[in-house]
């Protein structure tokens, strides 16, 4: 793959669909970036995909729902790959609301958005879409401190933003049907390239954090960079924790980033 592809809208969960595309990262592989459409009774689409693939983001978007009829916008953080169509989508959603922290805030008003649009979260609120909550979490881990992820309370389906993230060698319906060991390598892969401090931390509190993924007991997980995760929770805690125990996560150096991102490099 050399320039980012979108494949299309398509559900992963109940009430839930997958925007999902593919962007090269140099000659890694691909990284998956999706956005999802969730069919609350106050429907919510959670981060709006890459500038790049604007035309067909969009018609992906039509084809799952009126943008008309969207309340609200998640953004769990303000990387490029995930407000890319911000814009573009709230010119089709007048209707429409960004939910945000404070810090997601303070970035948004930085690029000169306009805050009449957004629903600032604070600490330990929820958001009521009609029919279900969605309960703020944080991520186990993410590149962007203003990172928030959720629970959804109708369908158990959790929301991670960048944790899980792999890097893919050809595209997958679903995080089971990717080999144990390219799961692993391409978690791994890409941590060192979005999160290289995972391996400096604690072993022992982030075994915690992942404990407590594995005690909710989501019926899917659903992340910006993974194909959707159902009955295989255990084995991306299980990745994480193996690759910490044998010291796999390491940033790249300058050399290695150099040789990554010589010449045109599509993944945000």
């Amino acid at each position: 793959m050399q320039t980012p592809m979108m494949i299309g809208a398509e559900t992963v969960a109940p009430d839930t669909i997958s925007l999902t595309s593919y962007a090269p990262v140099a000659d890694l592989g691909a990284l998956p970036v999706n956005a999802f459409v969730i069919k609350a009774a106050q429907p919510i689409l959670v981060d709006t995909g890459l500038a790049s693939l604007r035309e067909p983001f969009l018609k992906a978007l039509s084809s799952s729902i009126d943008p008309g009829d969207l309340r609200w916008i998640w953004l769990s953080h303000m990387d490029a790959d995930h407000l890319g169509n911000l814009d573009a989508v709230l010119a089709l959603a007048p209707q429409a609301t960004v939910i945000t922290n404070v810090l997601g805030m303070a970035k948004l008003a930085l690029r000169g958005f306009d805050l009449t649009r957004v629903h600032l979260l604070p600490p330990g609120a929820r958001i009521d879409a009609g029919d279900r909550e969605l309960v703020p979490l944080k991520p186990a881990y993410y590149d962007a401190p203003e990172t928030i992820g959720f629970f959804d309370t109708r369908t158990r389906v959790l929301f991670c933003a960048d944790a899980f993230g792999t890097l893919m060698q050809e595209p997958a319906p679903e995080a089971a049907a990717i080999a144990p060991q390219a799961l692993v390598d391409g978690m791994i892969t890409w941590a060192a390239i979005d999160a290289p401090w995972l391996g400096m931390i604690d072993r022992t509190a982030f075994g915690r954090e992942l404990g407590a993924i594995e005690r909710l007991d989501p019926s899917a997980i659903i992340s910006g960079h993974l194909p959707v995760a159902r009955n295989v929770t255990r084995r991306l805690t299980g990745c994480l924790d193996r690759a910490l125990a044998a010291g796999r996560i390491a940033a790249p150096d300058h050399a290695e980033i150099e040789r990554l991102f010589k010449g045109d490099c599509a993944a945000a």
